[in-house]
């Protein structure tokens, strides 16, 4: 074996999580059957949060328009290109994304949820 690879959580037939050239490899994950898809989806988040953290990282890094970086984690799925709180937002807070205005904030967000349509709306109409 090579000894520049990693292995997290090797089992019988592979493992969770492979470590090699600063690049993680993180097998598929699954929810509980029957819980609802949010549920599922915090469950296969928190699993690979425990293979990243067993890997030494975590799951988010962020590089700002001031070329600053800082990490945190996010409490939800969010697709790319989309707005994760930096901080807790209160319904009437202004959003600033890339330097400029989004809109106002119309139901609360905690710290590193998803700021969408459905907390955050234009300021336009």
């Amino acid at each position: 074996m090579n000894d520049d690879i990693k292995r997290i959580g090797t089992g019988a037939r592979m493992s969770e999580g492979v470590c090699y050239n600063g690049i993680i490899w993180v097998a598929g994950q699954v929810g509980k059957p029957g819980d609802s898809v949010a549920d599922q989806t915090r469950t296969c988040l928190a699993e690979v949060d425990r293979i990243l953290a067993a890997a030494g990282t975590d799951m988010l890094g962020v590089v700002t328009e001031d070329n600053s970086d800082f990490r945190m984690q996010a409490r939800q799925a969010t697709p790319i290109g989309h707005t994760i709180a930096l901080q807790d937002l209160a319904v009437g807070d202004t959003v600033i994304k890339y330097g400029e205005d989004i809109g106002k904030i119309v139901a609360p967000v905690a710290k590193g949820e998803h700021v969408h349509t459905h907390n955050l709306k234009t300021k336009r109409w």
